[in-house]
Formats: structure tokens, sequence, C-alpha cells
């Protein structure tokens, strides 16, 4: 059974440590994760509200800064229904269709030249601009007449919905030059009619091609690698781009059902795919092109810091999962090992083998638990030795009192005072004789105790004492000084009688005339002292001082030459520990005491 019983103490220890193992999980990983979720959904929710919240303002004044730049060029373009000089230079190519080679149709053309270059330098990044009058297209001074071709411009689409306009207003988006051939740099144009002043009469159409860096300059400071702008115009076109490399001369690369939102809806906000990642898309719409400004950005750019702090706090959780695991370990081989190796040889010395190494060099508390079972187990061995030599001895005790008080001179004596009182005072005294005998032997039948209270061990003493005192009549006289409360400690059973005995026989009986035996108590901190003192014979110094060696040496309880004082004293010291026992003080003539040394807190 014991050989069963060891593995199972180890499998319970292991599993206190899962447990603390799990506990440490419980308590420290899951909290951690848990924390790190609610951390990241908060977070991420958070952020998307704060991006949202930013884009719509960016996104409202971008559209408006790129309305405020449209209408610039749109008040440049009403210069041309103010300026008296181009209308009467457009009016005379108008109506009277002159020809080159005139100095007057010359000059005219001169005025009108120099009005478009002027609007070129007043308009920031204007590409080109073109006065068209009857079938005369004017231009720039610097204008490249080579790369276009005007052929019948009138037919042409933008030309027909400038006419339509009557004077209004009308934006083209995104697109290469009307007229100008192999070019693949997209502009966007704002053409109207120039009427005569006062009239709907038209004198001729303006066109203003844009190059697309005015928008990029407007867009710029907002613009990122991760936030994004598209403008479509109201068909769906695409007229900007950020990205650089994207043909914006397609549609936007979006589903069919977004690009429909797009074109009904005046403002909003969605997820979508952008060129398959999922991206948040928000967009207005300008109140003064039409246009729609669109902004978009990828959802996991929105929340990337939201995700590395997710990260950071599930690296904790991992790392504390891995404390726990170190923990388990280090508590396994620091703490468990150690308690399964002890609680085995705790167990042996259960069994009885007090042999076992219990030394360690550990500084800690197992070092100072080690030390107290080491000195317990000495301890305890100490006392299994004390407590044995202790039964022996009592067994000794009770023998040899026994003996001594039933030996024929003993009995003899006893009968002839029985006899003796019988002569002369009758079968009364006879009968409390007997009985006092029949008493004391009965004291001596109850050896079950190892330690009675002083007050039992006294009742046998005065019962011995009263037999001696029939014994010899008025020649011993004994008397009792107790301290308060003394008489509830605890003495060795059978310890006074060998005392009181010796003082009797070896100091009082040798007395020619009476003497005197007194029994005293003296309580001094927490110690008892009982003193037995008689005024008999005494003893010489020398004899004193071998009888004071012979109890300090070690006894053998089984020699019946040492039954008496040394008997006692060894049992005292056995029992109660080496600070207590006897102690004698005697001087020839004079009398002998007795001191007795008991705790007198016993628990």
């Amino acid at each position: 059974m014991r050989k069963l019983g060891r593995p199972t103490y180890q499998y319970r220890m292991k599993h206190v440590n899962h447990q603390i193992f799990v506990l440490m999980v419980l308590t420290i990983t899951v909290p951690l994760l848990v924390i790190s979720a609610i951390i990241y959904i908060f977070s991420n929710q958070a952020v998307k509200n704060e991006y949202q919240s930013s884009s719509n303002l960016i996104l409202n004044n971008l559209s408006f800064n790129i309305d405020q730049y449209l209408q610039s060029i749109e008040k440049g373009t009403l210069n041309a229904q103010m300026d008296s000089r181009l209308q009467i230079a457009l009016e005379h190519w108008t109506n009277s269709g002159n020809t080159t080679g005139n100095d007057q149709s010359i000059q005219y053309g001169n005025t009108i030249e120099h009005f478009i270059s002027s609007i070129e330098m007043t308009i920031k990044n204007v590409d080109s601009v073109q006065i068209y009058a009857g079938s005369r297209v004017f231009y720039s001074a610097d204008f490249n007449r080579a790369d276009y071709d005007f052929k019948d411009f009138t037919q042409e689409d933008w030309y027909i919905q400038t006419q339509q306009k009557k004077g209004g207003v009308i934006l083209f988006g995104s697109h290469t030059p009307f007229h100008r051939t192999n070019s693949k740099a997209p502009v966007i144009s704002i053409a109207r009619v120039i009427n005569k002043v006062g009239s709907k009469q038209p004198l001729g159409v303006m066109l203003i091609d844009i190059r697309l860096d005015s928008l990029r300059e407007i867009l710029q400071l907002s613009e990122t690698s991760k936030r994004n702008f598209i403008i479509i115009d109201d068909k769906g076109g695409v007229t900007y781009h950020s990205d650089a490399n994207t043909d914006i001369s397609k549609s936007i690369s979006l589903e069919d059902k977004t690009l429909r939102t797009f074109l009904e809806e005046d403002a909003g906000s969605f997820y979508a795919d952008v060129a398959d990642t999922k991206s948040y898309i928000n967009f207005v719409t300008s109140d003064y092109s039409n246009w729609k400004v669109i902004q978009y950005i990828a959802e996991k750019e929105m929340t990337k810091q939201a995700a590395f702090l997710g990260r950071i706090i599930l690296t904790l959780a991992i790392l504390s999962l891995g404390t726990a695991i170190l923990f388990m370990y280090i508590l396994s081989e620091r703490v468990t090992k150690p308690i399964i190796l002890l609680s085995r040889q705790v167990k042996m010395v259960g069994m009885g083998k007090f042999d076992v190494d219990l030394s360690s060099d550990r500084q800690d508390e197992f070092g100072v638990l080690y030390q107290g079972i080491r000195k317990m187990v000495e301890d305890l061995q100490n006392y299994i030795e004390r407590s044995s030599m202790a039964k022996a001895q009592q067994k000794v005790a009770q023998f040899g009192a026994l003996k001594s008080q039933i030996n024929p001179h003993f009995l003899a004596n006893v009968l002839e005072s029985i006899q003796m009182k019988a002569v002369i005072n009758g079968q009364r005294d006879i009968g409390e004789m007997v009985g006092i005998v029949g008493r004391l032997f009965r004291i001596h039948i109850q050896t079950g105790k190892d330690t009675v209270t002083l007050k039992e061990e006294l009742e046998h003493i005065r019962l011995y004492v009263k037999i001696q005192q029939l014994r010899f009549g008025d020649k011993i006289q004994y008397i009792e000084r107790l301290a308060a409360d003394s008489k509830a400690i605890q003495v060795m059973h059978f310890s006074l009688q060998p005392l009181i005995e010796n003082a009797i026989v070896h100091g009082l009986e040798r007395r020619s005339g009476p003497g005197q035996l007194e029994v005293s108590t003296l309580r001094s901190g927490s110690e008892v002292i009982i003193m037995i003192k008689d005024n008999g014979v005494g003893m010489s110094e020398e004899k004193l001082k071998q009888l004071q060696y012979r109890l300090s040496q070690p006894s053998d309880t089984l020699d019946e030459a040492h039954i008496g004082i040394k008997n006692v004293h060894d049992r005292i010291l056995f029992y109660f520990g080496e600070q207590y026992g006897i102690e004698i003080d005697s001087q020839l003539g004079e009398g002998t005491t007795i001191s007795i040394r008991l705790p007198a807190n016993q628990a």
C-alpha cells in the first residue's frame, strides 16, 4: 500500500501545479485576451469614426477649393464680355468675315490674340486658350499651331453644346485636347459663347484647356499614400485620379452598383472593394460643377493603429502565457519536487526511520522548513528515547517502591505495630491501620498514568507517612506548606514517595530524638519548586558531592542499586526536559533538603 501511495501523492501535487497554471491563465492570460479584443474593437471603431469625421471635413473643404478655382476661371472668361476692344474685333470678324492681308483685320486679330495671352497669364495652369470667331480660330503667340487640327470644329460636340448654352459656362471633364493631335496628356476645359454686350448676338466661342496639375495642387496637401481621391463628372467619366498610372479616360473601376450610387446621390459614405481591397469610400457633389469628389482608403490602413495596439496586447497575453508556463516549471522545480521529496522523508520518519537526510543548503523558506523538520525529528527521536527511558524508570520505580514497602522487614514492623495497638486500644485502631494499608496498596495498583497532580501524589505520601508514624509514634512530625494553586501542577507518579522514604530511613530514623518532615512548594516564574526537608542526621560534604555527581551521570534504568533519588531525577529529566530535575543540599547533623524543579504551566 505504501508503494501505491507515493505516486498518488505525486500526481496530486502535479495536479495542484496544473490548477495554479490554469488559475494564472484564467486570471491573467484570458483577461488580457478579452481586454485586447475589447480594446481592438472599440479602438477600431473609434479610429473609423474619427477618420470618417475628418474625411467628411477634408472632402467638403477640397470640393469648396475646387469650386473656387473653377469659378475664378469663369470670372476670367467674363472679361470677354466686358472688353470693348475684344468685342469690336470679334464683331468685325463675325459680321464682315474679313480675310487676312487687310491692315485693319490684322489689327483686330492682334487684339484678340493679346486678350488670349492676358487670359493665359491670369489663370494658373492654363494649357491653352482659343477663341473661335466665324471660321477662324485665334490663339496666343506661344501657341504651337502644328500640334492642332481645326478642321470643321463647328460640327464637334463640345462646340454644339457650348452654342446651346448661349453664353452660359460649360465644363468638360478630363479629356485629350479637342484639336490636338497625338496628345495623351488630359486636360479639363471651360467653354462659353461670347455675346455682344447688351444683346444675345454671339460673337464667338472661348475654350480654355486647363492642365490637371491645378487639381493635383489643390488635393496634394490631403493626398497621401493611404488616402486617395477621384473626381468624376456627371456622366461617370474620371476627371482626376490620385494614382498617376490610372487611365482616366475610362470610367471608375468600381462595380456598377457603386457607380450608380455616386451618380444618384449628392453625398454619402460606404464600404466597397477598390482594386480587390475593402475600402471606406465617401463622396460629395460640387454645387458649381456637379462633379463628384470621391475619397477612399483601405480599411486596413484606417485601422492600422488600432490593429497595432491589439497586436501589442495580444503579444502581452502570449507573454503572460509563457510566463505562466515558466512559473509552473519553476514552481515544479523549486516547490513541488522539494515538497514531494520532503513528504517521502517525513513518511520514512513516521515509519520509524530517523536516519533520513534532511539537510538543505537553501536560504529561503524551504531551508527554514527543512531545518525546522530536522530539528523536530531530532526532538522527536530524543522524546521517544526519553519516553521509553521514563517508562522503564517508572516501572522500576513502581516495582522498587512496592518492594520496599512490602518487604518482610516492613511488613513485620507494620504487623508489630498493629499488634501493639490491638492490645492497648482494641480492634478499632487495628481496623484503621489495615484500612490505611489497603488504601496504600490500591494507590500502587493504579499505575496507568505517567503524571498525576501534586494533590493526588500528596494523598499517597500522607498515607505512607501515617503508616511510618504508626511505627515510630511521635518521633516523626509531618508538615505541608504549599503555595497557592500549586496542588494542580503535574508531577511524576510515585516520584515523591522514594524521596520521603529516603528522608525517613536515612535522616529521621537515625536521629535520637523526634524529627520533622516538611513538604513545601514555591513558585518561581514559570517554574514550581517542591522541597522535601528533614532535620535528620544529614550527610557529609564528601557524600553529598558523590550523590550530586551520581545525579549528573547517565543512568542504567535496570540497575536496582540506583532505585531512589537517581531514579526520580532521571524520570523528571526524561519527561519534562533537561532544565528540570532534583537538587540536593545537606549538612551533617542538621538535615537534608531535596528540591524538585518542575514546569508550572504544562500543556
